[in-house]
C-alpha cells in the first residue's frame, strides 16, 4: 500500500487571514458581558492569536450611548450597529445585546453576509434558532451559542459534539442563578420570598424587574435550547410548561426540610413514551419530548440539592455515557464572557483553517408531550378539620381520580390539622382534578400548596 502524506498542523496554509490580515471582530453591546468580552480580547490578544493562528482584532463596539466613558478609543465605539456588522473588515460578530429586536435583524444580516456569529441570547435562540440556523446554512457561516445556557458551564458543546454519537434520554438542571439564590437563602434563613427577593435585588443577583427570572421565563428559554440539542428536535419556549417561584413560601421550605428535601427551580427535558393510542417506539412510532420548568422538591442526597447560591448545574443522562454533571457559575460578566470567548476562538479558527461549526440537527422531529400527560410525583399540603373520618375522605378523593398515595403525614393543631400527602407517579391532569375535588370538600379548609417531587427512583 502506498504511503499517504498527511500535512502537519503547522503546514496548513491559511486562507485570506494571517499576520497581515487579522480576523476582525465586532461586538454588539457593552453591558456586563460585552465589557468583559472586550477586556479579554484586548488583554489576551497574543494568547488568542497563538490559539487561532492569526491575530484577532477588535474592529468596533456598538453601544447605545457614546457619552459614557468606556475606556476605549473613540474610533472603536459606534451607535451604528448595522454599519458595523456590514463592514468588510468584520469577520465574526459577537452579539451580547439580548432581547429579540434589534438582535435578530443584526444576527441575520451578519449570517447572510457570511460572517460567523457568537451570541449569548437565549431568548432569541429559544424562538428563532431555526431561522438563524437556516441563514447560517445558506451562507456556510458559523452560529455559536455556548454562553446562552448556564453561563461559563460548558453544556451546549458537549450536547452537540461530545455526545453526538450517544442517545441522550434526560437533561435536568438548575439554570437560573437568581432563583437558586433566592430559594437557597429562604432555605438557610427561614425568610419569606419577599424578603429574600429584596435582598437578592440589593446584592445585584436580581434585576429591578425580576419577572423573567422568578416566573421561570429565563429558565424556560434555556430548557428549550437544551431539549432541542439533546433530542434533535426543534423546541421553542412556547413548548415549555412553566411555573415560577413567586408562590413558594417559607412554610413550603419547612415542609420540604421535614422530609429531608430542598426546593429548587428545575428545568427538565426528557424523552417520554408515546401517548395513549399512539404507536410506541417498538411499533415504529415516535417517542415524545417533555420539557418543563417548575419548583420541585428533591432529596438532599441528590447532587442538584447541594447547588446553592447563584450557581448552576446541569445533569445529562445518556444511554452509554451514563450520568454526567456540569457545575459552575451560571451568570455574571466574566463567566459568561469566558463562554463567549471560547466560541469566538472556535469561530476564528474555522475562518483560518476553513472549518465549520456543526449545524442544527432536528432530524428526529419528536412531538411535544402535553403537560397533562406527564407523570410526576406530588407533594400536596392541605389544611383540614381535625375530626374522625377526614383522612379517609381525603384519601378517597385521591383514589377517585386515579392518584395513588405513597405517604401521609398529619400534624394536629386545635381543631385544625395539616395533611402532607406524597403521591406515587400521577399525570398533571389527574392531579389537577384531584386538587379541584379536594378544594370543594367541606372538611378541607384549603389546599395550601402543591409541589412536584423529583429525583426519586419511583
Amino acid at each position: 500500500m502506498p504511503e499517504v502524506s498527511v500535512p502537519a498542523v503547522n503546514d496548513v496554509v491559511p486562507g485570506q487571514w494571517g499576520p497581515d490580515r487579522p480576523i476582525g471582530v465586532a461586538v454588539l453591546g457593552m453591558g456586563n458581558v460585552g465589557s468583559e468580552v472586550v477586556r479579554i480580547l484586548r488583554e489576551h490578544a497574543e494568547d488568542l492569536q497563538a490559539r487561532v493562528g492569526a491575530p484577532v482584532t477588535l474592529r468596533g463596539v456598538a453601544v447605545r450611548n457614546l457619552d459614557r466613558d468606556r475606556g476605549l478609543p473613540a474610533e472603536l465605539l459606534t451607535t451604528d450597529a448595522e454599519g458595523l456588522v456590514a463592514r468588510p473588515d468584520v469577520d465574526v460578530v459577537v452579539e451580547v445585546i439580548g432581547g429579540i429586536d434589534p438582535a435578530r435583524a443584526l444576527i441575520l444580516a451578519a449570517l447572510n453576509a457570511g460572517k460567523s456569529v457568537v451570541t449569548a441570547n437565549k431568548a432569541l435562540l429559544a424562538d428563532y434558532t431555526g431561522e438563524l440556523a437556516a441563514a447560517a446554512e445558506r451562507s456556510r457561516a458559523d452560529l455559536y451559542f455556548e454562553a446562552a445556557v448556564a453561563g461559563a458551564i460548558p453544556v451546549v458543546r458537549p450536547l452537540i459534539q461530545s455526545l453526538s454519537g450517544d442517545r441522550v434520554n434526560r437533561v435536568v438542571g438548575i439554570v437560573n442563578g437568581t432563583t437558586n439564590f433566592i430559594l437557597s437563602a429562604m432555605d438557610e434563613t427561614g425568610a419569606d420570598y419577599g424578603e429574600t427577593l429584596a435582598e437578592a435585588t440589593r446584592l445585584g443577583y436580581a434585576e429591578a424587574d425580576p419577572t423573567a427570572d422568578v416566573e421561570g421565563y429565563d429558565a424556560a428559554a434555556k430548557a428549550a435550547i437544551l431539549a432541542s440539542l439533546a433530542f434533535h428536535t426543534r423546541v421553542t419556549a412556547a413548548d415549555v410548561f412553566r411555573q415560577g417561584i413567586s408562590t413558594i413560601t417559607s412554610e413550603d421550605l419547612e415542609t420540604a426540610s421535614a422530609v429531608n428535601c430542598a426546593v429548587k427551580l428545575l428545568a427538565i427535558c426528557e424523552r417520554v413514551p408515546a401517548g395513549p393510542g399512539e404507536p410506541g417506539p417498538a411499533e415504529g412510532g415516535k417517542e415524545r419530548v417533555s420539557v418543563r420548568v417548575y419548583p420541585a422538591l428533591i432529596p438532599r442526597k441528590h447532587p442538584l440539592a447541594t447547588v446553592s447560591g447563584a450557581f448552576n448545574a446541569v445533569v445529562v443522562e445518556a444511554e452509554n455515557a451514563g450520568r454526567l454533571m456540569f457545575y459552575g457559575q451560571g451568570a455574571g460578566g466574566a463567566p459568561t464572557a469566558s463562554a463567549v470567548l471560547g466560541d469566538l476562538v472556535m469561530a476564528a479558527r474555522n475562518k483560518f483553517f476553513g472549518g465549520r461549526a456543526p449545524g442544527e440537527s432536528v432530524y428526529a422531529a419528536l412531538p411535544i408531550a402535553p403537560m397533562g400527560d406527564t407523570p410526576t410525583r406530588y407533594h400536596v399540603n392541605l389544611k383540614v378539620e381535625d375530626r374522625p373520618g377526614v383522612l379517609a375522605r381525603v384519601a378517597g378523593k385521591f383514589a377517585e381520580h386515579g392518584v395513588s398515595i405513597s405517604t401521609v403525614r398529619q400534624e394536629g393543631h386545635d381543631d385544625r390539622a395539616r395533611l402532607v400527602v406524597v403521591t406515587h407517579l400521577a399525570t398533571e391532569s389527574a392531579l389537577a382534578e384531584t386538587v379541584a375535588a379536594l378544594a370543594g370538600m367541606e372538611s378541607v379548609t384549603s389546599v395550601t400548596s402543591v409541589l412536584r417531587l423529583e429525583g426519586t427512583e419511583e
